[in-house]
């Protein structure tokens, strides 16, 4: 398929932020846009790289009934050499495919996406930041169009990809964070989207978020949705506890999300000779073992934050410090091998970096 690029003119293009310790996260947008449409007769056509632009949609679009919708996050990385760097984009177009299928919407056609999300890069590099901890973000989306009222799965599509420069996500950056516990509302269940990276995911966190931030907490800490006892995830990241000389995280049951990050920490650990496993494990265990002491390092992971070190928990209206409020020496080495990754410093025995 062919991609067709329409590009501003250089009179018409917005200033780029000089202010990269103003970034913020998810604030600024580049100049142009990818767009790709489907309907059940013509499949995917019309790929093309326009001026940003707002969306033209009919007030009955599906997508705005029924939540039709899949969303990504990646980053391109100003690095190495003045290099441009993508860290394991594929993984994540194909998880965009696998919440697709989840949500009854046609899989992308990769290799046009792939060539599409490199040239949008390219043709935005100058809103890479230079500086260090900052990126390009990616947001690869796709909405149920048909004008519609009924339940059923849509017949049309707009998939579209838009970019801008970020800085940290959290203002904390690079630095302990609280979070806490949930055990009034839940994120997902089994059988249910929770392993489906789309917006209903995130509306349903939104209420427990914004009483978590009220009491001075960065993050909610989900618990399973049917016994609420068993670790899940974190609003925007994957969970990892450190118990002694083993790591445990939550297993990909169905209800959260199989984080690109996620992915990267475990076959590091296992590369490095960390126990890791991937087990089902209470907030009761994890309560005794703050206590104890046996708990060391907590940790979350994901694209936005790269590795995020918490330095308390919040449970049943106690506050548990993680052992001495501090990063932990393993959230530290994750956080700078898997940096140092993305900008193209390090070796890459996986071959998870490319270089455009």
């Amino acid at each position: 398929m062919e991609i067709t690029v329409n590009q501003l003119p250089d009179d018409q293009r917005k200033p780029i932020p000089g202010d990269v310790s103003s970034l913020g996260f998810g604030k600024y947008f580049s100049d142009h846009m990818f767009m790709m449409n489907y309907t059940s007769d013509l499949g995917w056509h019309n790929a093309r790289i326009e001026p940003y632009a707002p969306l033209s949609l009919d007030p009955a679009s599906m997508v705005l009934h029924y939540g039709q919708e899949a969303f990504e996050g990646l980053k391109a990385y100003r690095g190495k050499d003045d290099g441009i760097f993508m860290f394991r984009y594929k993984d994540n177009l194909a998880r965009l495919n696998r919440s697709c299928q989840r949500l009854v919407m046609p899989t992308l056609p990769l290799d046009v996406v792939s060539e599409a999300l490199k040239k949008l890069v390219l043709l935005e590099q100058d809103w890479i930041p230079r500086s260090p901890g900052c990126a390009l973000y990616i947001r690869p989306n796709i909405i149920a169009v048909d004008p519609f009222l009924g339940v059923r799965p849509s017949e049309s599509y707009l998939f579209y990809i838009i970019v801008g420069p970020v800085g940290a996500y959290y203002p904390e950056g690079f630095n302990p964070i609280k979070i806490f516990v949930s055990d009034k509302y839940v994120r997902a269940v089994r059988g249910g989207v929770g392993d489906a990276k789309t917006a209903g995911n995130y509306a349903a966190s939104l209420l427990a978020q914004m009483e978590a931030k009220d009491r001075g907490y960065s993050q909610v800490l989900w618990l399973d949705g049917v016994e609420r006892k068993f670790i899940e995830e974190v609003g925007t990241m994957n969970i990892f506890f450190k118990f002694g000389d083993k790591v445990l995280t939550s297993p990909l049951t169905g209800s959260i999300l199989p984080g690109i990050t996620r992915d990267s920490v475990i076959t590091l650990l296992q590369q490095w000779g960390v126990k890791i496993e991937e087990r089902q494990f209470s907030i009761d265990q994890v309560v005794k073992g703050l206590k104890d002491g046996s708990v060391t390092e907590v940790f979350g992971s994901g694209t936005a934050a790269i590795i995020s070190p918490v330095k308390a928990i919040s449970y049943k209206g106690t506050e548990y410090k993680v052992a001495d409020g501090k990063t932990g020496p393993l959230s530290q080495k994750l956080y700078d091998h898997i940096l140092a990754l993305q900008y193209g410093k390090q070796d890459d025995p996986n071959g998870w970096v490319e270089r455009l």
